[in-house]
């Protein structure tokens, strides 16, 4: 189940699932709590959209600020569409430029470090292993998606730190409902292919035209990786019905903002961060 929450002036989502973690720090943000103005009231989280700069440092600074969390302990990653996930080792630097940043999830086991990804339609999956605390974020575009990213994050999770998979726990943020995202076959074709598509592709009135329910495809990518289906929850809450709430590229027509999502491991840094070009993480 997912509730509404209020830390300062920032209003968030939370699911029960991951807050019975007490190791935990996570949150799916909305627009509301910023000063951005116009298409991008208010939250907005992104510098690429054609927001001033100095509001999104501003909301930047909120959330920290709400939070009680470093600025430069946020790590957000260059969000491209694809599958790579991006490791962050327990200790040491982690990148020396934006450009080695191309990737659409982060996995970590480092304490301290608020992982991010940024959304406006496409689905948020946070991913915590709660008996050896590794957490992983994903971007899941409908692109992400069909390469699987969520159910690779869990391979990798498995494979790389033994994770068992009841242990696994899985929140599926608010994005794009089905009865919003409509797609041509070019896209359809993609998902044709995967395991259990008729939980989560529908032909369309429109001849050629499909219903894509991306948050249960990413769901179905999950359970078919061996997670309990109680160990998974999901948001009912569709960005392009509540404009009002999240900031929607589909339901603005393109021109709007994105609202941040993040999840923490708690506890003290076993690192010190340097706030300087090539080590500050949010841009």
């Amino acid at each position: 189940m997912f509730s509404f929450f209020k830390a300062g002036q920032i209003e968030y989502l939370q699911s029960s699932l991951l807050a019975d973690c007490d190791f935990l720090t996570h949150a799916f943000c909305t627009r509301r709590g910023g000063v951005s103005q116009d298409d991008y009231e208010s939250l907005n989280m992104s510098f690429k959209e054609g927001d001033e700069d100095n509001h999104v440092l501003q909301n930047w600074g909120r959330l920290a600020a709400a939070f009680n969390i470093p600025l430069e302990q946020f790590l957000v990653v260059n969000q491209v569409h694809k599958d790579d996930i991006f490791i962050v080792k327990p200790y040491g630097g982690y990148f020396s430029s934006r450009a080695e940043l191309d990737y659409d999830a982060i996995m970590t086991d480092r304490v301290d470090l608020a992982i991010c990804v940024k959304t406006a339609d496409c689905v948020p999956v946070f991913i915590v292993d709660r008996v050896k605390k590794v957490i992983a974020v994903v971007h899941a575009g409908w692109r992400g998606s069909a390469l699987g990213i969520s159910a690779k994050a869990v391979r990798m999770l498995m494979e790389n730190y033994g994770s068992a998979p009841q242990d696994i726990l899985a929140a599926i943020g608010p994005s794009i409902c089905q009865c919003c995202y409509q797609v041509d076959a070019s896209v359809a074709d993609n998902f044709l292919q995967q395991k259990d598509n008729e939980e989560f592709l529908f032909a369309a009135k429109k001849v050629g035209k499909w219903m894509l329910a991306l948050a249960c495809a990413n769901r179905r990518q999950i359970i078919n990786c061996g997670i309990p289906e109680e160990n998974i929850d999901v948001s009912d809450l569709c960005t392009v019905c509540n404009q009002d709430t999240f900031f929607s590229h589909r339901g603005s027509g393109g021109i709007t903002g994105r609202q941040i999502n993040f999840m923490m491991i708690k506890g003290e840094p076993s690192y010190h961060a340097q706030a300087d070009e090539n080590n500050c993480s949010v841009q």
